[in-house]
């Protein structure tokens, strides 16, 4: 228990962002369980809040997690699959991303080695060669 966390869920998106993703998960679970018709407005608004803080941080966790399903062996079908997204756009979500962390300078390195994104691409079967 975080005793610095506001006791009501937020209803502003702005507010939602700043809860840790993980967290936000289980409030929007908790929240969404125990709404009901008569709870008004204001449930409602939070669970908007979010479920939108959800979807936006999904969408900047879901390429990195798709580049570690690469480095596991799994190839573009299996990650459509998984994603439910069309293997075209696994694999341009992936390499916006990947182009992006090869580029990324941390401490004189990139964010991701260059050499390991060309031997995803090089793998057979990946799917994602440019």
């Amino acid at each position: 228990m975080n005793p610095n966390r506001p006791t009501e869920p937020p209803v502003r998106f702005a507010d939602a962002e700043e809860i840790n993703p993980f967290q936000l998960l289980l409030d929007l679970y908790d929240h969404a369980v125990a709404r009901t018709p008569e709870c008004g407005c204001v449930a409602v608004l939070a669970e908007l809040a979010l479920s939108a803080a959800v979807v936006s941080w999904w969408t900047r966790w879901q390429p990195s997690m798709i580049h570690t399903a690469l480095q596991a062996g799994a190839d573009l079908t299996d990650i459509a699959k998984a994603t439910g997204l069309g293997a075209s756009d696994v694999r341009q979500r992936w390499r916006r991303w990947a182009d992006v962390q090869t580029r990324l300078d941390i401490g004189g390195r990139p964010s991701v080695d260059p050499v390991e994104v060309q031997a995803i691409e090089r793998r057979p079967g990946s799917g994602v060669v440019r």
